[in-house]
Formats: structure tokens, sequence, C-alpha cells
């Protein structure tokens, strides 16, 4: 396990997590996350400290209204979002992260353009 930081362009919203050096990185095609780039880093709450900017914070919903996004009022960046697939967990932005050279992680394809069968075929695999 590692020790990583990060946070949004402004500074504003910082964070600390602990995670593998090698973590699975999920690429979806969502239309929020394919038009941002967005690469989900999986962190369980435990792991992950909110260090400042929580009053910086603002949240966007759409769609079933489950994930939480997360986004600096000041610059408009989502360092961090409460996901769906992952209700006990935290997703951060991989290109958030102050040092990403620190990990070696493996990009997996998620197609959250069909939800629900791709959360399914995930959850499956993580039972393998």
């Amino acid at each position: 396990m590692i020790d990583i930081a990060g946070g949004c362009h402004c500074g504003a919203v910082r964070f600390e997590a602990r995670v593998g050096s090698s973590p699975q990185l999920l690429d979806c095609n969502c239309s929020i996350c394919s038009m941002t780039g967005y690469l989900h880093l999986t962190v369980p709450h435990e792991n992950f400290t909110l260090k400042s900017g929580n009053d910086a914070l603002v949240s966007y919903r759409f769609g079933t209204r489950s994930a939480k996004h997360l986004f600096c009022k000041h610059c408009g960046i989502k360092s961090f979002y409460q996901p769906r697939s992952h209700p006990d967990s935290w997703s951060i932005h991989y290109h958030c992260i102050d040092d990403n050279t620190l990990m070696t992680p493996e990009i997996i394809a998620l197609d959250g353009q069909n939800w629900e069968d791709a959360v399914a075929k995930l959850r499956n695999q993580s039972e393998d």
C-alpha cells in the first residue's frame, strides 16, 4: 500500500488516500466520464481523507441521481466523487493525484453507456 495526495486545479480541494501500488483504473465511456477523461481509482471510504475544501464542493446528480458528482466551485474540477457503482468507496480521478508515477495501474474499459450490464460484469469479475 502507498499513500497518495491530490486535489483540484486551484488547490481548494485536497485529499489523501491509501491505495495499492498496482491499482485497477476504470476508463468509463458514459456521457460524463468520456467528456471529462475521468479515470476512476476506487478507494474504500476508510482509506480516504478529505484534508480541505469541503466547503468548496458543489454536487451534481443526473440520471438515477445515485452518484454524487463533486466539483470544486472555484475551478470546476471533479477530483473525486461518490460513484453509483461502488457505494462504499470514493472514485478518485487518477489525473488529480499529485504524483501518479508512484503507481503502475491497469486500465480496464467500462461500458458506461450500457451501465447495468457493465457493472454486473465488473462485480462478477471481482468475485472470481
